[in-house]
């Protein structure tokens, strides 16, 4: 819920994670008067990005935690073209060798994003995960994903993203079957009330023969409040709830607070975590603390002047007497 050896090319850009920021919008005059509008710019409505990334702000202070040793080289070819190889040891997941490709196009949109973007990673077995991001135009963008497990298509999942100046609307397909008429569509909608607040809901239909019914259909609602450095998300439906908040304490210092609620398993997990920046010492740190007594923590190091980060993850579970240990080495 992302770097090669001096020699080489630069690698491209990431790829675009979230809705590309609205052009500004210039003060229009009265045509009788020639003056401005009476309307600060600062109380204009902006695009409140998609509904997908409503919580992504506590999401990204999380720690993201692996087990095991893990190696990864990345190298850029050009501008535009970039490689991984992908080495993990582990005793949970699926140990082996991975390769990743990602391909930045040419059309510019704005000095950090460019378009299409391509981007997946295969393994010896066959094991496919791949992803095309383009933007048809200036304000519908279209994403593909399709993953394939033992040379067959596992999961497909295409979804449509209209950015108006202050809504967004998006539309997504998953593994649609038309001869036995099984597949998922999610409608979003996301709108600025306020410079502050934004509303919208989602709506998420499924059929198939293995449903209750043959389908079915699940609602619920969204919404952010923005206050200065604050930042509370709010998913509530009839399944449960789904409450982040998050606050940027500092420069350095960022704290997020996660509230998970299933109305169905009647069960709820609440999770404190914070970030730790340092630019000068080149070292980022990540940490949390749930109800369910899980400690988590990751580290990462930029071990300059040479072209290698390293990572090192740790989570422990007091009540399960769990201990998982992780170690990770960049090249690039």
């Amino acid at each position: 819920m992302g770097n090669v050896s001096a020699s080489s090319a630069p690698p491209p850009p990431p790829p675009p994670t979230s809705v590309p920021a609205v052009p500004l919008q210039f003060e229009k005059t009265d045509s009788t008067t020639g003056v401005a509008p009476s309307t600060p710019i600062s109380d204009r409505l902006e695009n409140p990005g998609t509904i997908e990334d409503l919580h992504k702000k506590c999401k990204d202070v999380l720690p993201v935690n692996f087990e095991g040793a893990k190696l990864m080289l990345n190298k850029g070819l050009s501008n535009h073209f970039q490689i991984s190889h992908t080495i993990n040891m582990s005793s949970i997941t699926p140990s082996g060798y991975k390769f990743g490709a990602t391909y930045v196009g040419t059309k510019q949109i704005c000095p950090t994003e460019a378009y299409p973007v391509l981007f997946g990673d295969i393994d010896p077995t066959g094991n496919l995960n791949a992803n095309i991001i383009h933007q048809l135009g200036q304000r519908l963008r279209a994403k593909v994903a399709v993953q394939v497990q033992r040379s067959k298509f596992t999961a497909v999942q295409m979804t449509n993203d209209y950015r108006g100046d202050a809504y967004t609307a998006s539309v997504t397909l998953g593994n649609p079957d038309i001869l036995n008429g099984s597949g998922v569509l999610v409608m979003h909608y996301l709108q600025s009330l306020s410079p502050s607040l934004a509303l919208g809901g989602e709506l998420a239909y499924q059929r198939g023969p293995g449903l209750p019914g043959g389908h079915i259909v699940v609602v619920s609602a969204a919404g952010r409040y923005t206050n200065g450095e604050s930042t509370i998300s709010c998913s509530l439906g009839l399944a449960g709830c789904h409450v982040c908040f998050h606050q940027k304490a500092s420069q350095n210092l960022q704290v997020g607070v996660e509230l998970e609620i299933n109305a169905r398993l009647q069960e709820s997990t609440g999770t404190i975590a914070y970030q730790v920046d340092l630019p000068k010492a080149d070292l980022l740190f990540r940490g949390s603390v749930d109800s369910n007594w899980t400690v988590g923590a990751v580290l990462e190091k930029k071990l300059q002047p040479l072209p290698f980060s390293f990572a090192l993850s740790g989570m422990l579970n007091h009540t399960k007497q769990q201990f998982r240990l992780g170690c990770g080495l960049i090249i690039g």
